[in-house]
């Protein structure tokens, strides 16, 4: 069966061999535990009960996970252990997130078919998604957390090689904000759409573009500006991007932002630091 689950259309019969994305058909997770660093509304009180998946659709050279994007880590499991995990996590999380999902899409709904967590249920992607797919995996869903990374297809394709990632998520986006509403119950967040905005060295002007966009079209969104970027994977081959941002180009951003109106959070500089990339593992099922 051709697989078409990402804008890749790879076409490749993943129970044969590997996808784009680096998989074959049955998931494969890299880590599962308690993760204190997302959004306040996402975190929460408990923690966010998050999976996290091998493998990538989109594979950005500087990727914060690229032990487990690029290279492979992580252990092979069936689709009962998946649903297993994510009673496991439901009972000790305020809600299980799911990071990068997009090429295990199938196999996640079969496993909440499985097991539904009473705690919401969120979609954590790089942003590059079929509207498609997006409308298929709704339903079993409540949050979209979802990336919006580039403005300039030469830097998606530079850094992500992908010339269309904007067109292709700022689609993708539309078709999210159109399926969830926020909803929020004492500070946590039951559904809805949160747009993370990552930025990197040397493309200020970029990220302006993209939160221009956001304030033209998606006036009340959700906005997560981030600041963790941290040179990690093949970052140190494009010089531009070898170093972490500055405070004085965090600062015109968040400037920025004010200026459109946007709300949502604002990371601090500190969370810059590889100490907060978890530690992944080929065999990762607890006993």
């Amino acid at each position: 069966m051709e697989c078409n689950l990402c804008p890749r259309h790879c076409k490749v019969d993943r129970e044969k061999t590997s996808g784009f994305c680096g998989q074959k058909a049955l998931p494969k997770i890299a880590n599962y535990s308690l993760h204190m660093w997302e959004e306040p509304c996402i975190s929460y009180k408990k923690g966010s009960g998050t999976v996290f998946f091998s493998g990538c659709s989109l594979k950005c050279v500087y990727c914060q996970n690229y032990e487990i994007s690029s290279e492979n880590v992580g252990q092979e499991i069936s689709i009962e252990d998946l649903a297993n995990v994510f009673k496991e996590l439901d009972q000790k999380a305020d809600n299980i997130n799911l990071v990068t999902p997009t090429h295990f899409s199938d196999s996640i709904i079969k496993a909440l078919k499985i097991y539904k967590p009473k705690n919401p249920v969120i979609y954590n992607t790089h942003g590059y998604e079929l509207e498609s797919e997006i409308e298929k995996i709704s339903p079993y869903i409540d949050i979209f957390l979802s990336d919006l990374k580039y403005y300039s297809p030469e830097l998606s394709q530079k850094y992500s090689g992908v010339s269309n990632y904007f067109e292709i998520a700022s689609r993708a986006l539309k078709k999210m904000v159109s399926l969830k509403t926020n909803v929020f119950k004492n500070g946590k967040m039951l559904s809805g759409v949160i747009v993370r905005h990552m930025l990197l060295p040397s493309h200020l002007e970029d990220s302006k573009q993209i939160l221009k966009f956001l304030a033209e079209n998606f006036p009340s969104v959700t906005l997560s500006l981030m600041a963790q970027y941290t040179p990690l994977g093949r970052a140190s081959d494009f010089p531009e991007i070898n170093r972490k941002i500055t405070e004085e180009e965090y600062d015109e951003l968040i400037d920025f932002a004010i200026s459109l109106g946007l709300d949502g959070y604002m990371q601090e500089l500190s969370s810059a630091d590889d100490c907060f990339v978890p530690k992944f593992s080929n065999n990762v099922l607890h006993s």
